[in-house]
């Protein structure tokens, strides 16, 4: 890509970098926030929450996200938003943003801009894994944004996860992590990196790009190559070198908190993870990892873990059923509320 014809250049959200937690984000997005032309905001959430919070039905119904209409309430919640400060802009250019806005796909982009400009960029980016669940929301507020997808083994995935989540973070939230962990890891990433796939699919050609997490800690050079020219971005070494001057030597941190080079082989199942739950997160999640390319270790299931897989698939199918009725009744009820002049 030359550099002096780069892409859609103006746009603003740039880029969405998504995918399961523990796949590999945070490596990307700090990788592409060191382009010298590109900042990438960490984890903020704020702007499809904003939208379910205030405006349900346009959750419920992205393809109304165009004629979203309650642009003060949406501004408020989303300034009040706990992770909001993570754009790290002062007061002054979150007001200036909200002045300059009449909408609050505008409100967002004017957002992005000044986060850019406050680091000496020309382009402002997001990465927030969970954004993976809400693609055709996003790029319907912001059409010319381009969302990357980072993939990895849903099976290192949980070992990661297993590690990492809390009651407060993550899956360990659902109700059966406290029977079948490894059973929540597998449903929680099929569930994620589907609705990817799915909401990706549905987005305009050029838009929506993959990623092989195990391709980039494999073969970084090349893959955060391509990732750039599907952004209309020039190559530039500053992705490979993302870590100078910041990479930690302690042994006890995490590659992440170490700020380490893409590193193969930091979890593996088929060295880490017992055969059971193996064999569960297979019989729960083996076709997505079919379909990914990964390959199995069960080509057959048990009746014994066959029948907690399938005890887990009807909790689990409950759960967000009971999630979804519950939006749709406030949906309901605000609807309601608006009839009668509330």
């Amino acid at each position: 890509m030359s550099e002096t014809s780069p892409r859609r250049i103006t746009r603003s959200p740039y880029v969405f970098v998504v995918g399961c937690p523990r796949s590999g984000t945070t490596l990307l997005q700090r990788m592409l926030d060191a382009h010298p032309r590109l900042a990438v905001a960490n984890d903020t959430h704020f702007i499809p929450r904003a939208v379910q919070a205030v405006t349900p039905a346009v959750w419920l119904e992205p393809a109304r996200a165009r004629w979203l209409t309650q642009h003060d309430a949406l501004v408020r919640w989303a300034r009040s938003y706990h992770r909001f400060a993570r754009l790290g802009l002062d007061e002054a250019c979150v007001n200036r943003a909200a002045r300059r806005s009449a909408s609050y796909a505008d409100f967002v982009s004017h957002l992005y801009r000044e986060f850019a400009a406050a680091r000496g960029k020309e382009l402002g980016g997001e990465k927030t894994p969970d954004y993976v669940r809400c693609l055709p929301l996003l790029h319907e507020l912001f059409p010319d944004v381009q969302s990357v997808h980072i993939v990895r083994d849903g099976r290192d995935v949980a070992l990661s996860t297993l590690e990492w989540a809390r009651e407060t973070k993550g899956p360990a939230r659902f109700d059966l992590w406290r029977e079948e962990p490894v059973a929540v890891c597998a449903l929680w990433w099929r569930w994620q990196v589907g609705s990817g796939r799915r909401g990706g699919a549905k987005l305009r050609t050029g838009s929506y790009l993959e990623v092989s997490y195990e391709r980039l800690v494999r073969d970084p050079a090349a893959t955060i190559h391509e990732v750039a020219d599907f952004l209309g971005l020039v190559d530039a070494k500053e992705m490979l070198s993302f870590n100078a001057g910041k990479e930690r030597l302690d042994p006890s941190l995490s590659a992440k908190r170490a700020w380490r080079s893409p590193t193969p082989g930091l979890r593996d199942w088929r060295t880490q993870m017992d055969e059971r739950s193996i064999e569960l997160f297979e019989a729960l999640a083996g076709d997505l990892l079919g379909e990914l390319g990964y390959p199995r270790a069960f080509p057959g299931i048990s009746s014994s873990i066959a029948r907690v897989a399938l005890r887990s698939y009807a909790w689990w199918e409950e759960e967000l059923r009971r999630r979804g009725a519950k939006l749709r009744a406030t949906v309901g009820a605000e609807g309601a509320l608006a009839e009668r002049g509330g």
